[in-house]
């Protein structure tokens, strides 16, 4: 059986991406960390789709043992379901200016983010190599492309990723595995609820917020076999805003 594998899918960006490879064919796993709630209405979903499968991991990203027993165990018990697409999209972001920034809003942005990259995808990986056909798409963000201030925590750890990606893409190219990342701007989810968008879209060339599904569907294309000569690559999702 052939599974994909998405962190932080309860929701948003997560959710989208789930819906979109669920349409793939994928029985997906759908990683959550608190909100059983939210992570049941995205298999739900998945469900109601014609043959969409999938079912429920918890763990948490920002700790390796967690990852390490639970999805360690997950991949042990189901040798038949063979992890084909990983997509890194758990993040969380904690804002404040570099000068007043506590050990704290550092320490846990980088560990969700960067730290939960890494230990998933390790993981991930010996399958991959072994099958020698994988697609890991690592969702970073145009704050580790461009930076933006006020997130100098969130830029430094979706910065590592892209760096981090490109390192891996010439690691495992020729094991018939790719790794990508995908950019997004401003896009309509819980993490931009507190941003004005009237505000923000007249420095957006197409004058409006992106939205998840429009995030899912490069994944999407980025997970498929007819993607498999691109690797090592960010796809910037935003509007035009920065390339």
């Amino acid at each position: 059986m052939k599974c994909a594998l998405v962190t932080g899918g309860s929701r948003g960006i997560g959710r989208a991406v789930c819906l979109k490879l669920a349409d793939m064919g994928y029985h997906v796993v759908i990683n959550y960390k608190g909100n059983e709630t939210e992570a049941g209405k995205t298999l739900l979903q998945i469900k109601e789709k014609e043959g969409g499968n999938g079912e429920l991991l918890r763990f948490d990203v920002a700790d390796k043992e967690d990852i390490k027993n639970k999805l360690g165990e997950w991949i042990a018990k189901n040798p038949d379901k063979n992890i084909e697409v990983l997509v890194n999209n758990a993040g969380i972001k904690d804002d404040g200016l570099m000068i007043f920034m506590k050990d704290e809003q550092w320490d846990s942005v980088l560990a969700t983010n960067l730290d939960g990259f890494f230990y998933t995808t390790r993981m991930v990986l010996q399958g991959m190599l072994m099958k020698k056909y994988g697609r890991i798409i690592n969702i970073v963000s145009l704050s580790g492309l461009k930076g933006l201030p006020g997130q100098t925590n969130y830029s430094a750890a979706k910065a590592g990723i892209i760096g981090a990606t490109k390192a891996l893409a010439q690691e495992v190219g020729r094991k018939g595995i790719t790794v990508n990342a995908v950019a997004p701007g401003f896009i309509k989810t819980d993490m931009t609820e507190g941003i004005d968008e009237k505000e923000l879209q007249g420095l957006i060339p197409i004058k409006r917020f992106g939205t998840a599904e429009e995030v899912a569907h490069a994944v999407g294309f980025l997970a498929s076999p007819e993607a498999g000569y691109i690797t090592g690559h960010v796809l910037s999702i935003n509007g035009g805003l920065y390339s």
